[in-house]
């Protein structure tokens, strides 16, 4: 059973790969050619870079990429970017959250959560009690960064204050550029 995990994992990772490789030439492309439209892609690439599983296939590299197409155009200043970017983030954030918090109960009663239920309750657990320092921590750490609201959506934590710490955790992201 676990060769089979493993051949299915090794098979999803090459294809998230190949997709992202696709996905990425397509939004390169249409980034040189519609300069001014990179605008209306801030946003849209700060929403997907934090919601849950977009954030797979879509490099934050992007938004980096369309913030310096706007700026060298002049099209926005530094502060009318960072508005964008923030307004996108904190709404990938907040989808991600409530998907993990609808999802939730199905995710609960899957094979894969029947097997790892002692994992998964360490992990709520560590969720209660380490929550706030997750949502920042989870800010630095690409690889779960998209996971962490859906994750913290399942176990339950507490809307309002997941909207409070993200509203406040939200320009630490701005620590990763400078």
């Amino acid at each position: 059973v676990d060769s089979d995990l493993q051949f299915d994992f090794n098979l999803f990772v090459s294809l998230v790969l190949v997709a992202r490789v696709f996905i990425e030439n397509l939004l390169l492309t249409w980034l040189g050619e519609n300069t001014k439209l990179a605008i209306i892609a801030i946003p849209i690439f700060a929403f997907a870079e934090a919601f849950v599983g977009l954030g797979l296939f879509l490099s934050g590299a992007f938004l980096v990429i369309a913030s310096s197409i706007v700026y060298e155009n002049e099209l926005l200043d530094i502060v009318g970017i960072s508005v964008l970017a923030f307004l996108g983030a904190l709404l990938g954030d907040q989808a991600g959250f409530y998907v993990g918090r609808r999802t939730g109960p199905y995710f609960q009663e899957t094979e894969f959560a029947k097997k790892r239920r002692n994992s998964l309750q360490r992990a709520s657990d560590m969720i209660a009690n380490y929550g706030n320092y997750v949502i920042f921590l989870g800010r630095f750490l690409p690889a779960i960064r998209s996971v962490i609201p859906a994750m913290l959506g399942v176990a339950g934590f507490s809307s309002f204050k997941f909207l409070v710490l993200d509203l406040v955790n939200l320009p630490s992201l701005f620590l990763k550029v400078s």
